[in-house]
């Protein structure tokens, strides 16, 4: 969109805002977005208050149509709804003003970093370069009073006895801030934090380059690779949203972060519509490459695991316990947390006994057979065909020890489906189809199989995706047609 006004300089009159060449002038402000995409939000509303220092000497405040839906969370969160900024200005129309009363300010705002990135978005979106000085009063308020167990806006005012009006609302809360900036320049007695604080950018604006990189992602379920600049991958992961998970690097202070934005020179990746097939390739890709900032997920991934006993009577017992090197569990577990998790609801589900599941330990019967919720197995009053043929279900649902099977998940499109193969309880690997191409027999399903390694690393991953995923499709390799 062409803004004439922008081709122009823009002229001040210093006597009519009092202005020195010698004081410091701070613009102070909060914006409220539509929620979304990074770099796709929307402005609802802004309010910045000019600031020398000592008082308000101009203000700002502004509903904004940014054209777009607002995220349902952010509607109830701030309360502004699309009704509200059906006849409010758009950007454009505002954008002279913000210019007007930032211009020769530094900008302040509570976590600058993300108010500044999206002020600058809207500007580029009009062609005009918008660059200011900034300080953030999150990293501020960290230095010049630190302690705090959280420098949210809410809860850092309210700790220091500031009050907030309109609490999530771009007024009350860019007021809120200049009360807090406030403060904090009266506790910078040298100025010697501030004068260093002051910059171009906020401390952890992307560089162009990293910018560069995750403009060409997209944000889709696959794998990603970081590489140097000789093509060397140092990093492998998988998102179901590409784009913001390299973002999220890119952004992260973490040690290892920070060395990565050092040396990544390109990012490609691999879409591959289902989570199941990211978690694998993952896998496989990182144990083969052994990227140097993927130590940790070169080893195993899992911990306990789900094994199975006869008593002296004759029961089958289930249990939970850590995973040996050459242990063959019924399934594995990531954490001995969701193993417990698992237990209590296979326990519930199928009426097993508290007592044979290891839950509840006693030399009697169990609490569940108290309330009636267990036939008796734990006293010996259930038949043992009857409990065993439970359990059994139990340990054939979750294992694959046997099993041919093809799991059917998403694809890359919507015309599309993937399909990993399970020969024999073993991992065979995955493809892809299009609906309109029937599979009708094994070789056909093997032609589109991308061949991949079995281990017991991959066995977890499946296990563990079914047991999240329970209206997940499980075709039998006798049945026929994947395509319905």
């Amino acid at each position: 969109m062409a803004v004439p006004w922008l081709e122009l300089e823009v002229v001040y009159l210093a006597q009519d805002l009092n202005l020195s060449n010698s004081r410091v002038i701070y613009a102070i402000l909060d914006i409220e977005t539509t929620g979304g995409k990074y770099n796709e939000e929307g402005i609802t509303e802004i309010a910045i208050y000019k600031y020398d220092g000592h008082k308000v000497i101009d203000q700002f405040i502004s509903l904004i149509n940014p054209e777009k839906d607002i995220q349902p969370f952010v509607v109830n969160l701030t309360g502004i709804n699309s009704n509200m900024l059906r006849n409010a200005p758009k950007f454009y129309e505002v954008a002279k003003r913000i210019v007007e009363i930032t211009e020769g300010s530094i900008l302040v705002a509570h976590n600058a970093k993300f108010d500044y990135r999206v002020l600058k978005m809207e500007f580029k979106r009009l062609g005009f370069e918008f660059e200011k000085q900034t300080l953030c009063t999150v990293e501020l308020a960290k230095k010049l009073i630190p302690g705090h167990p959280s420098y949210s806006l809410g809860k850092i005012t309210r700790s220091l006895g500031i009050p907030v009006s309109d609490r999530h609302r771009a007024s009350g809360d860019a007021f809120a801030t200049v009360k807090l900036f406030s403060m904090l320049l009266a506790k910078d007695i040298e100025k010697s934090i501030v004068q260093q604080t002051i910059r171009l950018e906020p401390k952890y604006q992307l560089e162009p380059k990293l910018i560069d990189i995750i403009e060409g992602l997209p944000s889709v379920t696959g794998v990603y690779y970081m590489h140097k600049e000789d093509g060397e991958i140092i990093y492998i992961g998988k998102s179901k949203n590409i784009k913001k998970r390299v973002n999220q690097h890119f952004t992260s202070q973490s040690h290892k972060s920070r060395k990565i934005q050092l040396q990544v020179s390109a990012v490609t990746y691999e879409e591959t519509g289902s989570e199941l097939i990211a978690l694998l390739k993952e896998s496989e890709e990182i144990k083969r490459n052994k990227p140097l900032y993927n130590r940790a997920q070169r080893r195993t991934i899992f911990t306990h695991g789900l094994f199975y006993f006869e008593d002296d009577h004759g029961y089958l017992n289930l249990k939970i316990a850590k995973v040996g090197k050459n242990d063959r569990p019924v399934t594995t577990f990531a954490n001995l947390q969701s193993a417990k998790s698992f237990m209590s609801r296979v326990t519930e589900e199928v009426q097993l006994c508290q007592k044979l599941t290891g839950i509840y330990k006693t030399n009697s019967n169990c609490f569940n057979y108290t309330i009636k919720l267990c036939n008796g197995a734990c006293i010996m009053e259930e038949p043992v065909e009857s409990y065993n043929t439970r359990v059994m279900q139990i340990i054939e649902h979750h294992s694959f020890a046997r099993d041919n099977m093809v799991i059917v998940d998403r694809g890359r499109s919507i015309d599309e489906r993937s399909a990993i193969l399970i020969e024999n309880g073993i991992y065979r690997g995955f493809g892809f189809y299009n609906l309109n191409y029937q599979i009708t027999n094994f070789e056909v399903l093997q032609s589109i199989i991308t061949p991949m390694q079995h281990n017991r690393d991959t066995q977890h991953i499946i296990q563990s995706y079914m047991r999240r995923n329970s209206r997940l499709k499980v075709l039998k390799l006798n049945d026929v047609g994947l395509d319905r």
